[in-house]
């Protein structure tokens, strides 16, 4: 039997899963194909219309990115949301551990100073995303 109340519930996943599955994605399909079907099923707008603003900003970030790195003119579709930006950063929780086992703030600095421009502009601290296994 069907469950109308489970079919119309959303999941959300934690964002570290989120960012994860996105640098996979990104490395099965490759940088054209990751393009081309992020842009085509406007996932950047369904997640931003929710209120998800991290992960639409990290995808939007991401394609950017690519865009970048493929010598590719940016999709204007998404103007409006590129002025967006989170109002605290996001840092990977691994530098979140190294900052609170040190006890110092440094880890995070570092980690903002060597972010990926196209993230930072939405205040996402991003370094590796081609480093997935």
């Amino acid at each position: 039997m069907e469950n109308p109340i489970a079919e119309s519930m959303e999941y959300r996943s934690a964002f570290e899963t989120f960012k994860s599955n996105i640098c996979h994605m990104v490395k099965d399909m490759g940088d054209m194909g990751f393009i081309i079907d992020t842009l085509e099923k406007d996932k950047i707008r369904e997640l931003y219309q929710k209120r998800w603003y991290p992960e639409s900003l990290y995808l939007l970030a991401m394609v950017d990115y690519l865009s970048r790195e493929n010598d590719l003119p940016l999709c204007s579709d998404y103007n409006d949301i590129r002025a967006a930006r989170l109002r605290e950063p996001i840092y990977p929780s691994s530098v979140i551990a190294m900052s609170a086992f040190s006890g110092s703030d440094q880890p995070k600095k570092d980690s903002y100073a060597e972010a990926i421009p196209e993230f930072i502009r939405f205040n996402i601290v991003e370094s590796e995303v081609r480093n997935v296994y």
